[in-house]
């Protein structure tokens, strides 16, 4: 906790940031109880200290029906969108400690003028998600992904930014058993990968995205 509110306070004022899967309590299985009951805790904490960036992230969570990993868009001093994990990772074991979420809940949101998508980590593999995003500016990606498919993160968050014509925010976990591919990819393809520093800025264009809309008509407005 400590250590993100350390790296927002690196960011610009009006920065769109996005953190690893879980960041603040990690797979930790056998204690998720307690890391559902510090997310509320977390939460306000957090949009104390934003100012006016957004922060997405994903946090563990408990209602009447399980516990969920559900991403949160924090700004302006309130939590302004989620969306539980809807594909869970069964090669992770994901589904035996997680509910899905909806995959039909997975839509284009707007904070700020800027229309938002956010895909957890393993919900990248399908591309029928892909559709349903079609039309962000910026679709935000944290994960947890590992090293071993290290090319594949890299190749499915670049292959996500030239089709779906937008900015594309990967933020894997970085320590040695994850990917450590962590990126912004441009409406373009353009790539900024990150493996020497924990933050990686590219600034956002707008026009960027309506450019390469126009440049290369293929039904995305």
């Amino acid at each position: 906790m400590e250590h993100l509110i350390t790296l927002i306070d690196h960011c610009d004022d009006t920065a769109v940031i996005v953190a690893p899967e879980v960041c603040l309590s990690g797979y930790d299985y056998e204690n998720f109880e307690a890391a559902a009951a510090f997310t509320p805790h977390a939460i306000t904490r957090l949009l104390k200290h934003l100012g006016h960036r957004i922060l997405v992230l994903t946090v563990i969570e408990k209602n009447s029906k399980g516990i969920y990993n559900v991403a949160k868009v924090l700004h302006g001093g309130a939590e302004v969108y989620q969306q539980p994990k809807a594909r869970l990772f069964t090669f992770g074991d994901e589904h035996h400690y997680f509910q899905a979420g909806k995959a039909q809940d997975i839509v284009v949101f707007e904070v700020e003028g800027i229309r938002m998508g956010i895909l957890i980590c393993f919900e990248i593999r399908f591309k029928t998600l892909w559709q349903q995003l079609e039309g962000a500016d910026i679709i935000a990606i944290p994960a947890r992904w590992g090293k071993a498919r290290a090319q594949n993160f890299r190749s499915l968050t670049n292959a996500l930014a030239i089709m779906n014509q937008c900015y594309v925010v990967a933020s894997d976990a970085a320590n040695e058993e994850f990917s450590d591919e962590s990126g912004i990819i441009t409406p373009f393809g353009k790539e900024i990968r990150n493996t020497a520093k924990e933050i990686a800025t590219l600034p956002y264009e707008p026009h960027e995205v309506i450019k390469m809309r126009r440049y290369m008509q293929v039904g995305i407005s």
